[in-house]
């Protein structure tokens, strides 16, 4: 039975070709997104779920408990051994150093290549905790032992060709010599955990005095400690009992700990500890479907608006025998060719598409992730359910026509669906395309808000260079000296970080004016040389620059930390004896900078200092002319290659780097503006399917018009009112909608943009002028037709 319908349903589609073409091309869209933002959202579900007893792997972070909470991934490097040791609630314990991009060099002339790489010193027990496999090792080594490492197929491919890396040697930041004792399979990109080299974790004692000990003295976000509970602990029993830890190793700090266990499976979700925001996937999830109901829509209401033109193939069905159920089927079936049509196009689509969404979203995904069980399932469930969705409304009126009307041309618009289920439709389509349109505005404004309002330094014409942990004093001084010599130089200055840089993060204690207590607040501290101010245009409001000098006695700070200290004013500050770092840091204030972002507009503004401190630099600020800049980079190149010679020279512009703390806003604004496009791509499809069914309708009214004195454009607004009303309504129900969406989303930033009517006229203003664009056509078609032909036709 469903074998004739779909035969019926085949020769049906065949002679409606332009009605076809419209509800596959809708389809199509619909199906390719939804694929593509299913990949994208199972693609995030899956992070950390490959690995053995995941239920009983814990990640151990920190509540920091002053004037405000924070949320540290990390832990002080004694905790590790402390829990170990004191308790008997794990199997394992393990704590990992992670170091991004650092220098690899071969030790030989087969392998005497640089590279650089992401490092996670390790000690032994976390392979046995996250079960990272091993393809080879070598005899009976382990990473007990210091300079020696683990590294992933990848990277010994790299580095080795195709020889056996076992037993090989490399060079690990111009520094120590490694030793390959085993190779890794490669790391799937969702592990929690990304890496190459895994040296062990007594290597580190070479890099990092404070991350390789059992200090209770701070926090480093390099430092993670992950552990292997016993089966059936108890979660909030064990973070009652590590309470106790923190009267026993900070019992004076101001700062206090509160340690917890977070599920592996929590990791990559909680944006408190560095996860992506959860949110995100609903937000993608509410654009699949959005799409997929405006491609269903549009097949509603031009089915149900074919049902004048199809009334008499209705009739005569009837008259020869067809029942309701009948041709309910036969519809179902012409949606189902249509949807499974729309599906292959749909999937070819994603497929295309496929390189510039993984580039877009940084991820690996490959065709063959379009035919594992997960995507095939969805794919049918999807089928499915769109051919009874978009076929079964459709089915329903257009089987109750009674064959008398249908046979002689009596149908109303309620035998055929009715005109206000239709303006429903039509309404909701536009009241998507508005929301969407709305987004798509407040981020991009917001976006630019952030990246090109006033941070309160520099950020054009600036080059970032990182330059060596291990840089002799004399060294750096003498290549900043002959940097400045270069006609295109304005000015440089070495520092550990730049002003706004989330990256490489110290925040410390302080202690005011010989105050007996600790403040309540962290201080963040941005250590550079004298040039840091001029260099990044820091504006000094109170005092002066400390001077040029190879230990710490004087610092600049920022406006906040008066208003933290209660100070009526900054000028009060000057003078006043600080201590930071449990008071191995004791310095005079010497000036005061007005306040300025240090982290992105997510955070608030920080209380800063600025002191110089040579063997904490990692960066080379340089300000550059604008003029000749390629000649001037090509001048430091050559600079930094004769000093430095074994080391790879690679740099960042300022303005770049500031902009990628918005990495993930970039990707939404982009997301919003496809989206939004096709969405109202879509409805411009049904709309014009629906126009020409409106203008058929239409045709004795518009001759008659025309007849007695009516213009063109008394006409155009006749076809076009309908249509603008419904935005109008459609405007009035979605801008609410699309401002406590916005708003919501607005919250996540301290700093953000007012969202004001203007966004919402424009929106509409915009979807009138697209809507008058789709059917424009049709419009003044049937506006300039001829009278006679149009009584004619009736």
């Amino acid at each position: 039975m469903f074998k004739n319908h779909l035969k019926i349903a085949w020769r049906t589609l065949r002679k409606r070709k332009v009605f076809t073409s419209i509800n596959i091309l809708g389809l199509t869209l619909g199906f390719g997104c939804a694929i593509l933002i299913f990949l994208f959202v199972t693609h995030h579900l899956q992070y950390d779920n490959f690995h053995n007893n995941s239920d009983r792997i814990y990640r151990v972070v920190t509540e920091e408990h002053r004037d405000d909470v924070d949320y540290e991934s990390s832990v002080p490097p004694g905790f590790a051994g402390s829990f170990e040791t004191d308790y008997d609630y794990a199997e394992k314990v393990s704590k990992i150093t992670i170091r991004e991009h650092w220098q690899v060099n071969g030790t030989d002339h087969r392998s005497n290549q640089s590279f650089h790489e992401d490092i996670v010193f390790a000690q032994s027990d976390f392979f046995e905790i996250l079960n990272f496999p091993l393809v080879e090792k070598l005899g009976d080594h382990t990473l007990e032992e210091p300079n020696t490492a683990y590294i992933t197929e990848s990277f010994s491919k790299k580095m080795f060709g195709n020889e056996s890396a076992l037993g090989k040697t490399f060079i690990l930041e111009n520094e120590e010599t490694i030793q390959v004792i085993g190779i890794l399979k490669e790391l799937p990109k969702t592990t929690v955990i990304q890496g190459t080299i895994f040296p062990s974790f007594k290597t580190l004692k070479s890099y990092d005095n404070f991350l390789s000990s059992n200090s209770w003295g701070g926090i480093s976000d390099a430092l993670k400690c992950f552990v292997l509970l016993r089966p059936n602990q108890n979660i909030a029993e064990i973070e009652n009992t590590l309470i106790s830890l923190v009267s026993k190793h900070r019992p004076k700090s101001k700062n206090v700990h509160r340690y917890k266990l977070q599920a592996l499976s929590d990791i990559h979700f909680n944006n408190k500890y560095g996860g992506i925001n959860v949110s995100l996937l609903w937000i993608f999830g509410l654009i699949g479907f959005f799409i997929i109901a405006v491609a269903c829509i549009n097949f509603i209401n031009i089915s149900t608006a074919q049902a004048f033109t199809r009334s008499k193939e209705i009739g005569i069905r009837k008259v020869l025998g067809s029942f309701r159920q009948h041709l309910f089927w036969q519809f179902i079936s012409e949606t189902f060719i249509i949807s499974f049509f729309a599906m292959i196009l749909g999937l070819v689509f994603a497929i295309l598409v496929l390189p510039a969404f993984n580039e877009l979203f940084e991820l690996d995904l490959s065709i063959s992730s379009l035919l594992n069980v997960k995507v095939v399932g969805f794919v049918l469930m999807l089928l499915i359910s769109v051919s009874i969705f978009a076929g079964s409304y459709p089915g329903i009126i257009l089987a109750r026509i009674l064959p008398t009307l249908a046979l002689k041309g009596k149908l109303t618009q309620k035998d055929t669906g009715g005109k206000l289920t239709r303006k429903v439709l039509v309404t909701s389509q536009f009241a998507i395309s508005i929301i969407f349109i709305v987004a798509t505005i407040i981020i991009r404004k917001q976006i630019n808000y952030a990246v090109n309002a006033d941070l309160g330094f520099d950020t054009e014409s600036i080059v970032i260079v990182e330059i060596p942990e291990d840089i002799e004093t004399v060294k750096l001084e003498g290549l900043q000296e002959r940097i400045n010599n270069l006609s295109g130089v304005k000015n440089n200055t070495a520092c550990l970080t730049s002003p706004g840089a989330s990256s490489n993060y110290w925040g410390t204690g302080v202690r005011y004016n010989n105050r007996p207590e600790l403040e309540e607040f962290s201080i963040s501290a941005k250590l550079a040389d004298k040039d840091y101010l001029n260099t990044f245009n820091l504006k000094l409001v109170a005092g002066r620059n400390f001077y040029r000098t190879d230990s710490i006695s004087e610092v600049v700070v920022n406006e906040k930390l008066a208003q933290k200290l209660g100070l009526a004013n900054s000028q009060e500050l000057i003078g006043k004896q600080v201590e930071f770092n449990g008071a191995t840091i004791k310095a005079s204030i010497v000036g005061v900078v007005a306040d300025f972002h240090d982290k992105n507009f997510h955070e608030t503004k920080n209380p800063i200092f600025i002191a110089p401190q040579s063997n904490a630099y990692n960066e080379l600020a340089i300000k550059v002319y604008s003029q000749n800049a390629k000649t001037t980079l090509e001048g430091i190149e050559r600079l930094w290659k004769e000093i430095f010679p074994k080391y790879i020279y690679e740099f960042d512009f300022m303005d770049e780097r500031v902009a990628q703390q918005y990495q993930e806003e970039q990707r939404f604004l982009l997301m919003s503006k496809l989206f939004s496009g096709l969405a109202i791509f879509i409805s411009c499809l049904g709309l014009y399917g629906l126009i020409s069914f409106f203008v058929a309708q239409k045709t004795r009214e518009i001759g008659i018009r025309k007849v007695l004195g009516g213009n063109v454009s008394d006409i155009l607004l006749l076809v076009t009112q309908d249509f603008l009303k419904l935005i109008l309504i459609a405007g009035a129900i979605a801008s609410p909608l699309a401002w406590y969406f916005m708003n919501n989303w607005l919250q996540n930033y301290t700093y953000r943009i007012e969202i004001n009517w203007g966004v919402f006229v424009l929106s509409i203003a915009g979807l009138l002028v697209i809507t008058l664009v789709t059917i424009s056509y049709q419009a003044i078609k049937a506006a300039t037709a001829n009278p006679i032909k149009s009584l004619r036709t009736e």
